[in-house]
């Protein structure tokens, strides 16, 4: 059903299964939380080093790795709470660039919010054994799916990045979008992704809006504020 719909969207191929496979692989190895020894004893998973639990988690994960502009504006809502100026750097360096143009592929709203079939890219990393992934649940009534990064997996992490440093880039985004979900579960995440109202008031079968530009005018005005209290201090 899931593939039906993303089919019958026009501009629904942005991206190539290897593209998502490279993806979803520096991904995992970024977010991944360390397998339990319950989980090491199972005999399929003795060389996991890592593991994503949820497919809701790391489809909402994978929404502000595949669209800088939502990732760039959470930062400036923690920003607002906080007053960290890193937040605000970090913001102004992506939405500065062209990065919410050149590097957004949207995705689809969906039931639960965003989504996007995986299966394809999933199954280049299983079928390398890269990745490992567990149904958790009964037969009739699948719980939730867990993605364990294996050894050789991680080992094929880093030679991607070595020998194609232009794939930096997600390593540096991912530990930027792990920061922002730290202590948050799949649901929690999606929870938040639907305060931004142009990913709430998506139609379903349609691909998620841009908020560049509201978000590139919150950081001019953020800016600004931020300069007149540092002007208020000298004085």
């Amino acid at each position: 059903m899931e593939n039906d719909l993303a089919s019958s969207v026009p501009d629904a191929p942005v991206t190539s299964r290897e593209q998502d496979a490279v993806r979803l692989l520096l991904l995992i190895r970024g977010a991944g939380q360390k397998p339990t020894a319950l989980e090491l004893a199972d005999p399929g998973l003795g060389k996991a080093v890592g593991v994503v639990r949820t497919q809701v988690r790391l489809q909402k994960l994978d929404f502000w790795l595949r669209n800088p502009d939502y990732l760039a504006d959470e930062l400036l809502t923690d920003y607002e709470t906080s007053k960290e100026p890193a937040l605000l750097e970090l913001a102004g360096r992506i939405l500065d660039s062209e990065e919410p143009e050149v590097r957004r592929y949207p995705m689809l709203r969906h039931h639960f919010g965003a989504y996007e079939p995986l299966d394809d890219a999933l199954a280049v990393l299983r079928s390398s054994g890269l990745v490992v992934r567990r149904r958790r649940g009964t037969v009739n009534h699948v719980r939730q799916h867990d993605y364990y990064l294996t050894q050789h997996g991680d080992q094929v992490a880093q030679r991607v990045v070595s020998e194609a440093p232009v794939f930096s880039y997600y390593v540096e985004r991912v530990a930027l979008v792990v920061a922002l979900a730290d202590g948050l579960g799949g649901t929690a995440l999606k929870e938040r992704q639907y305060l931004q109202r142009e990913y709430a008031e998506a139609a379903r079968g349609t691909r998620i809006g841009s908020v560049s530009t509201r978000a590139r005018a919150r950081l001019e005005a953020l800016r600004a504020q931020s300069a007149a209290n540092d002007n208020e201090g000298e004085s």
